[in-house]
């Protein structure tokens, strides 16, 4: 549904022009260092690219899904590694807090997104677990009021450049594929974290995708999505 059309046209002018006047120009640049050059992370900032989808009242722009499609049709027109950038902020990375997220959670870190100030991966492949999601094996244990992550993800999108990470893990080993997994919100910078080399793809140059190590890493009880365990994969598969 397009809510204000003369709105959403003020917007795709405004996104075309960046992209004919700035990211197309730069699409040499970024194919030669495998990297989007500062500057043009912040303009992006700047113009809300990174919470597009975000709701309204958390700083986001907040677009339907048709409107989205617009955008992205504008985005289209240049290289894959500006979309990749925004676009697990305005997809996987927040969606899952935006569905089942508490109150405290979507408060503390949807503006966060929104803004641009904080990068936001999905934390569901891993290395013997990628179709067959509900098989996998990174671990949650519960201690008191924390839990103890152990396990790999791979081929995680953005996460070289996250500042936090939705991952699932299976908190209750007795129930076998998807009802023994939950959703928690971990912030990158938690001790026992750590990432794997940049995978080496063929093309799509300045957009990074690598493995995410959990070993021993403790975090909060409230960094459970929802607050409720037994829910992670019906919340992986609502984004």
């Amino acid at each position: 549904m397009i809510r204000d059309q003369e709105t959403l046209n003020q917007l795709i002018d405004m996104i075309r022009q960046f992209v004919e006047g700035v990211l197309i120009p730069h699409e040499n640049e970024v194919a030669e260092t495998d990297e989007i050059p500062q500057d043009i992370v912040e303009q992006m900032k700047a113009l809300g690219l990174f919470g597009l989808t975000i709701p309204e009242e958390y700083e986001g722009l907040g677009l339907t899904m048709e409107e989205e499609v617009y955008v992205a049709f504008e985005l289209g027109r240049t290289s894959p590694a500006f979309r990749s950038l925004i676009g697990t902020n305005n997809g996987i990375g927040s969606s899952g807090l935006i569905i089942d997220g508490t109150e405290a959670q979507k408060s503390f870190f949807l503006p966060r997104l929104a803004r641009g100030e904080v990068i936001s991966s999905f934390c569901l492949t891993e290395p013997d677990a990628g179709s067959d999601a509900a098989s996998l094996k990174t671990s949650a244990v519960k201690e008191g009021d924390f839990y103890i992550l152990n396990g790999t993800k791979r081929f995680i999108t953005n996460a070289p450049h996250a500042g936090v990470f939705t991952v699932m893990a299976r908190t209750n080993t007795d129930i076998k594929g998807a009802g023994g997994i939950s959703a928690f919100i971990v912030d990158s910078q938690t001790p026992g974290i750590s990432l794997g080399k940049r995978d080496k793809k063929m093309g799509q140059k300045g957009a990074h995708t690598c493995d995410v190590i959990f070993e021993n890493c403790r975090i909060p009880a409230s960094a459970l999505i929802g607050g409720v365990e037994g829910v992670g994969f019906k919340t992986a598969m609502k984004v």
